[in-house]
Order: C-alpha cells, then sequence, then structure tokens
C-alpha cells in the first residue's frame, strides 16, 4: 500500500474515533431486526448470505426451517443464440409500418422477430431441524443483527433456555448453525433436508448428511402456462440441466450423533454445530453445466472439511470481520437515532398508522446495504430480482435478470453507499452478455456491437424474449439493454477513477454498444436520428386516433438512454486522450438525436407523439430516465425539462408497485424536493403481506422489511435507499451537492463513509435541517466543487487528503 493511502487510512480512522468520542447521540445502536414470535411465512424470516450462498431463517421452536438456496443454481444451460433466423427480414418491414402511421402492424410484426424465454433461478432446498422439546416455550425472542450479519433465536422450555446461532461466511463458504442448551444433555432433534428438485440422499458417515440433485432442463416464466411441462428434465449427459449437492456435518458437544438414509439423529447434547455446504456444476455461462461441467461434490466436500476444523466462534470472528470491512464504511443516524424498545413488527404498524420513528428508517438505509453484501459479491453472480433468495420452484418472473429497470435498480446504491466491490458481479455479467449480445445484434439486427433486450438469465441471454411471437412486445422487443448495461460502467469509473478498468474494461464495452446504437438509429421525416421499433416498458399508448399501441418512434426513453451512452463516451474518450475521430462522430450524432419534448399537459412527453397512456399511473415512468439515473434533466441547467418532470411526476401519482415508489423517490430527489421524496419513503416503508390486519396487501414492506412488489422483488430496497442516499448528496452534475433534498422530518442528522463521484468520500451533519459541518476525502487526487445553498467552492486535494468546512462554507484548517 503507498504512503498516501496508509495516511489516508489513518486520517480517516483517527476521526472515526474522534466522531465516536464527540457525537455518541449519533451512535448506530439500532441496527437489529427483531420479533416476539417465530415467521409464519418466508416474507417473515431472516435473510442471511456471503454473495453465493443464501439462508431464509423461520426461527420455529419445535421445528426449525431454513430455505436455502446457491447462487448459480438456474435450469437450463448456454443459450441459444441464433433462435430465430428469420428475424431480420421483417426489421425493413416494421419500420416502414411504423412511419406510416400503422402501429399495430408494426406491433404484430415485432413478435415475428422474438426468441426464446430466459431460464429460471431455482430454489437449492430446505433445512429442517426437528427439535424435540416438550413444554410451551417462553421469552421468545429472535433477530437478526446486521452490524454483524449474525441471526439468532432464543427461548425457554421450562428451566432450559434454547439458544440458535446462524450466519453464512465468506471467507469459509459455509453456512453454520449453532444450537445450545444452557442445562447439559438437553439438544435432542433431528436434521432432515428436502428440494423441490429432484434428489436422492447418501450417508458417508455417522455425522454427515448429502443430498445430491439436478436443475431442471428448461423452466417456463411463471406468467406463461402454455405447456402440460412447464418443468423439465433431460437425462443425464445433455447439455442442459446442472448438477448440485449439499452437505450437512454435525460437531457435538456432549451426546451422539447418527444418521440414516436421509437424516441426522442428535441425542443428549449440550452444543451441537451444524457445517452446511453446497456447489453446483455451473462451469461459466457458455459451458454445458453436466458435460462441461465442475465437480460439485468436490467443491462441496472441500468447503465442508475446511470448516469443519474450525471452531463455531474462529468461523464467527472471521465472518464478523470480513462482513463489517463493507457495513462498517458507513454510518447514518437520524433525529439522534434513539433505539425503540418495541418489536420490528410493533415499529413496522405503528409506522403505517403514521408514528415517526428515524430510527427504523435509518435502519432501513443500513438495511439495503446489508442485503447488497449479503447477495453480491465479487466473483459472484448478479443480485437477481431476488438477491439470491428464492424458495419457488416457478420464481415471479423466473427471478431473472430484467433489464429494463429492475437489474439495473439493484445497483444505483452500490457506488454512492461505499460498496463498490459489490458492483463487481454485474461488470462481469455485462462483459458476458457483450459477448452473447454480439450475436444478438447480427442475428437478429445485421447490426455491429452488442444488443440485450429486456431479460437476461445466467446464461448471459440477450435476445427478444417471447417464446417465438407468443410474448407481446410491450416488453419483450425492448432492444436497450446494452447502453443502459453501460452506464453502470461508466458509473463505476466515475465514482472509483479506475483509469486502468475505464481503459481496458469499460471504454470497448460502451463503444460496442454505441455501434449497435448506431446502426439501430434511422433517420425520421425531420432529419432527426429515431430508434424504431421502440417502446416505453411495460406502457401502452392512445393514439390521436383512439387506437391502443405499444410500439412505436423514439420513445422518449430509448433517445434518453442513448444521450446518455453518448455522453458518457465523449467524456471517457477525453480522458482517455484517445478515438478522437469517433468521439466527433457520436457529437455530431447526439445532436441530432430526437430531443425532448413537453407535452400539452406541461408533462414531459413519453411516446414520439403527445399521446395519451392507457394506464395514466402507469408503474414504469421509463421517460424520467434522463432526470434518473441519467443527467440530462437537472433543476439547475434544464429547468424547463425539471418542470415538465415533476408535471410527469404528479400525473403519474404516488401509488406504485414497491420498486417503482422506490424508483419515484430517486426522482423527486433529483427534483429537490426532500419532501416529496419522504413521503414516498414513507410509502415504501408501509407495512403490507400481514394476514387477518390491515396491512394484508399492496406495495411496500413485509415484515422483514424485503420490499413488496409485490410479491417480493429485491430492486425496491436498493432503489429505496439509492434514493435515501440521493436525498443527502448528489454529485452527477459535475460538483458535490450536500443536503439537495433533505425532507423537514430528517431534522438533524449524521452521515459518514458516502461516495461522490471523482473519487470522493462525505461526511455530513446537519442540525435544523441546515449542514452544520462536512468533510470531503479525496481517495485519488484531484479537484472537486462542492455546492450547499447558495455557494459553490472549488478544492484541490492531493491523494488521501481531507478538507473540512462549516456550515458557511467556510474551510476549517
Amino acid at each position: 500500500m503507498t504512503d498516501f493511502l496508509l495516511l489516508f487510512q489513518f486520517k480517516k480512522c483517527l476521526f472515526f474515533l474522534l466522531t465516536l468520542i464527540t457525537v455518541s447521540a449519533f451512535a448506530q445502536n439500532d441496527l437489529k431486526l427483531w420479533y416476539k414470535e417465530p415467521a409464519k411465512v418466508w416474507t417473515d424470516a431472516m435473510p442471511l448470505g456471503n454473495g453465493r450462498l443464501g439462508a431464509m431463517v423461520y426461527g420455529g421452536v419445535n421445528e426449525e426451517l431454513i430455505h436455502l438456496n446457491e447462487e448459480t443454481l438456474w435450469s437450463g444451460g448456454p443459450a441459444n443464440l441464433n433462435p430465430n433466423p428469420e428475424a431480420p427480414k421483417y426489421l425493413a418491414q416494421i419500420r416502414e409500418a411504423l412511419f406510416r402511421g400503422d402501429y399495430a402492424k408494426g406491433e404484430e410484426l415485432c413478435k415475428k422477430m422474438q426468441g426464446l424465454y430466459t431460464e429460471s433461478y431455482m430454489p437449492l432446498g430446505n433445512l429442517i431441524i426437528k427439535q424435540h422439546v416438550a413444554g410451551k416455550p417462553v421469552s421468545y425472542y429472535r433477530d437478526l443483527d446486521i452490524s454483524t450479519a449474525v441471526s439468532s433465536t432464543r427461548f425457554k422450555i421450562g428451566d432450559t433456555e434454547y439458544t440458535r446461532e446462524v450466519l453464512v461466511s465468506a471467507p469459509d463458504q459455509v453456512i453454520v448453525i449453532r444450537i445450545t442448551a444452557d442445562k447439559k444433555a438437553k439438544l435432542n432433534f433431528d436434521v432432515v433436508t428436502n428440494s423441490l428438485l429432484r434428489f436422492t440422499h447418501q450417508v458417508t458417515g455417522k455425522d454427515e448428511l448429502v443430498m445430491k440433485g439436478k436443475a431442471p432442463s428448461h423452466a417456463d416464466p411463471n406468467y406463461v402456462n402454455d405447456k402440460p411441462e412447464p418443468v423439465q428434465y433431460e437425462e443425464a449427459g445433455s447439455c442442459r440441466g446442472m448438477r448440485y449437492e449439499l452437505r450437512v456435518k454435525a460437531k457435538n458437544k456432549g451426546g451422539e450423533v447418527t444418521t440414516d438414509t436421509d437424516r441426522l439423529h442428535v441425542r443428549n447434547a449440550t452444543e451441537v454445530v451444524l457445517y452446511v455446504s453446497a456447489a453446483t456444476s455451473y462451469n461459466g455461462f457458455n459451458k454445458c453445466p453436466d458435460k462441461e461441467g465442475k465437480d460439485e461434490s468436490a467443491i462441496a466436500a472441500s468447503y465442508l472439511n475446511k470448516a469443519f476444523r474450525k471452531s463455531f466462534e474462529d468461523i464467527k470472528k472471521e465472518h464478523i470481520k470480513d462482513y463489517q470491512k463493507y457495513f462498517n464504511r458507513v454510518t447514518f443516524s437520524l433525529n439522534n437515532n434513539a433505539g425503540s424498545s418495541l418489536s420490528t413488527l410493533e415499529r413496522l404498524m405503528r409506522y403505517a398508522d403514521g408514528a415517526s420513528d428515524p430510527s427504523l428508517e435509518s435502519l432501513y438505509f443500513q438495511y439495503g446495504r446489508y442485503l447488497l453484501i449479503s447477495c453480491s459479491r465479487p466473483g459472484g453472480i448478479p443480485a437477481n430480482l431476488q438477491g439470491i433468495w428464492n424458495p419457488i420452484l416457478r420464481a415471479p418472473w423466473s427471478s431473472n435478470f430484467t433489464t429494463n429497470i429492475n437489474l439495473q435498480m439493484n445497483y444505483w446504491p452500490a457506488e454512492m453507499l461505499n460498496l463498490s466491490e459489490m458492483h463487481l458481479p454485474l461488470m462481469e455479467f455485462i462483459k458476458e452478455t457483450a459477448i452473447t449480445g454480439k450475436e444478438t445484434a447480427q442475428n437478429f439486427y445485421k447490426a455491429r456491437g452488442w444488443a440485450v433486450h429486456h431479460n437476461s438469465d445466467i446464461w448471459a441471454t440477450s435476445n427478444p424474449v417471447g417464446d417465438l411471437g407468443k410474448g407481446s412486445p410491450t416488453w419483450a422487443n425492448w432492444t436497450m439493454g446494452s447502453p443502459w448495461l453501460s452506464q453502470h460502467l461508466w458509473e463505476h469509473y466515475s465514482f472509483s477513477g479506475d483509469k486502468t478498468f475505464l481503459k481496458q474494461t469499460a471504454y470497448p464495452l460502451m463503444k460496442e454498444a454505441a455501434l449497435f446504437c448506431l446502426d439501430w438509429l434511422v433517420e425520421d421525416e425531420n432529419g432527426y436520428l429515431v430508434t424504431a421499433p421502440a417502446s416505453s416498458p411495460e406502457n401502452v399508448f392512445i393514439t390521436e386516433n383512439g387506437e391502443k399501441g405499444s410500439i412505436s418512434v423514439a420513445t422518449t426513453m430509448d433517445m434518453s438512454i442513448i444521450w446518455d451512452l453518448f455522453t458518457n463516451l465523449i467524456e471517457a474518450s477525453e480522458q482517455l486522450g484517445t478515438d478522437a475521430e469517433f468521439r466527433k462522430l457520436l457529437i455530431e450524432k447526439r445532436s441530432k438525436l430526437y430531443p425532448l419534448q413537453v407535452g400539452r399537459k406541461g408533462n414531459l412527453q413519453e411516446w414520439y407523439k403527445d399521446w395519451e397512456e392507457a394506464e395514466p399511473h402507469h408503474r414504469h415512468v421509463s421517460h424520467l430516465f434522463g432526470l434518473h439515473p441519467g443527467r440530462q434533466i437537472s433543476p439547475l441547467t434544464t429547468p424547463q425539462f425539471a418542470a415538465a418532470a415533476r408535471k410527469t411526476l404528479e400525473l403519474r401519482g404516488d401509488e406504485g408497485t414497491g420498486w417503482s415508489i422506490a424508483w419515484k423517490i430517486n426522482f423527486w430527489a433529483r427534483l429537490h424536493d426532500g419532501n416529496h421524496a419522504y413521503k414516498l419513503l414513507r410509502n415504501l416503508l408501509h407495512l403490507t403481506g400481514v394476514e387477518g390486519t390491515n396491512y394484508s396487501g399492496g406495495g411496500g414492506s413485509y415484515t422483514n422489511l424485503f420490499c413488496a412488489h409485490p410479491p417480493f422483488q429485491i430492486d425496491g430496497n436498493f432503489g429505496g435507499i439509492s434514493g435515501m442516499g440521493e436525498m443527502m448528496l448528489q454529485s452527477q452534475e459535475g460538483f458535490i451537492h450536500l443536503l439537495p433534498a433533505i425532507p423537514d422530518s430528517w431534522k438533524d442528522g449524521k452521515v459518514t463513509g458516502m461516495r461522490a463521484r471523482g473519487g470522493f468520500e462525505v461526511d455530513m451533519e446537519w442540525k435544523d435541517n441546515k449542514l452544520l459541518a462536512a468533510t470531503i476525502y479525496s481517495i485519488n487526487g484531484g479537484a472537486c466543487k462542492v455546492y450547499y445553498g447558495d455557494k459553490l467552492i472549488g478544492l484541490q486535494l492531493k491523494p488521501g487528503q481531507s478538507q473540512k468546512f462549516d456550515a458557511n462554507m467556510e474551510l476549517i484548517k
């Protein structure tokens, strides 16, 4: 490590210690979800994960249920890269129909350019601990401590207290469960494993149970029901359907452990640690998971045997150290962050009825960071629609990667909330989809570059889905996946300042996405460059003739995404000092893009023409991409379009699915309207899914704080905390904007460790909704501008240097 980085780390540690001493009122003292009863349903259970392995802990008394997942366990095999060889011949016909205003014909022809559906994320199985206890439990308690990523369950029966601790270790790549009794020889239980997939059991010793199986060769999405067997299996030796293995081994203090054909038995023990390991034969997006697969048995056994030699305490210590190096980077406190004596469920109920609970909001913020650390780790697979947690054979929307908003939303908070490493799985996924997407661009459109449509999977599927014409073009034929994904390449560079990444990874991939866009764009009758066909996911328009349609020309979302890609590439080319001719071409083409339009209602126009929407309150607000996550629209630089965006949001309304509400929080924060953003945050945290209560339906949050679409989609959690971050800090306009959208309800607060573009870390404290002090740390060194209120100051910092200033933006020496 260089001297300046050592100095930087020293200064950070010193500042953190001083903060603990001088601002103790803002300590993070409310970082547990806890409950007075076991989970009744999956969305009550506690999520744990190390990026690869996931566990959902119910906390039952007589029967503890833990749902298990492994991130690479998907149906299918490598994607068919040319499933519809006839597709290209229809493109000219579609464009001809659209330009003459025959949108129905264009839409119908789009079906002829569809490929196959993606594959599905699969559940690994269940681990069930059937504990033999007699009597009614008292003093029941279960929690999830997000400061340590450990879940605990405690209860007393008679004079014996039973405790279970569960964690999922990244260093050791195992799930460990410690079960104890405070009286000798009181532990008696059986351990059973099963799966919704095909499986068999093996016994390898008196203390170990093995479950082996195979994933389906194909699983239709849950919304497709036109086949007698939507889940299919092929025989061994085929190229579709990966193998998997789950191993459980027990280490006991006192008593005895035995096994039979399908379970472990523990009798008269005082403490037992269960070591759980799993692996699949997945060997990459383009490798046959069976014939070319990895040895899942050897992998699972290796992880298990290495971990088994360690004590629970040693594994726990390393687990917490590894987890906290990420989690502890950011602290966030609101209104003194006073803890609560109420359970999480009780707090959510009170909150839904209008009670104020700032520490619940700060808990939600950190819970989102916890989830990202738990489901997206370097070297792994990106977080899917459900992170890594899925108990269903045919999960909602296949629990896949939906690239018309949801996959991207998963990673909005990664850089800003100081979890840049968790962004890396998406970078690797983009590399893979660029490979398959190159084939898709050529095979479907005879275009250069790479193209990705609205759904993908572990096999990097990039074609327009729809099962060769059965899907609706409203969603299936959207083509803007590669330029939107490319934004994440630019964002990773913008926050990190890693020019090697920009030169070797981001720029080549972004350029190839731009080549696709250049070939995809055509001129309209006025000489503007437009996309055709174009959709605004997943909305429907009504033409001036009263006809409904979803496919037209130059939707605002399309044009905004392409503007964003061209702008980022232009800046990247300048910073690398390369590709001047291509940069010149992009500048020229960007100037000809069909421009933003303000409709007759004062709103930002969604379509090529000023049409009505079939659903005025539709959950997607795709045409505001330029406001967020783009940077084309701003109250400071484009007030006319910002006002139109505001009108659009007013017309759309505040209701929506969980992730839709989350996106709107980001929109309102970018409009610098903190109070409206906060209103939507409360909507996002509104309790739902509790049967037999007033909180049974609608979007919001489940009892375990998972976001309800409904059903559960994790993008709402990540989009929500991104919006909270945008309320406190923005940096997309070339300067660091402090507290741009602080709501009145966040009267006093403190945040440390947030990241700003340019390679800066920011600490802030405010009181009575006004800045008290802020500190800017520079990781790479360089100039930055800092904006607060009506003041803009410039800083020039060396690598590892920091600068603090007060409420008047006066520098503190």
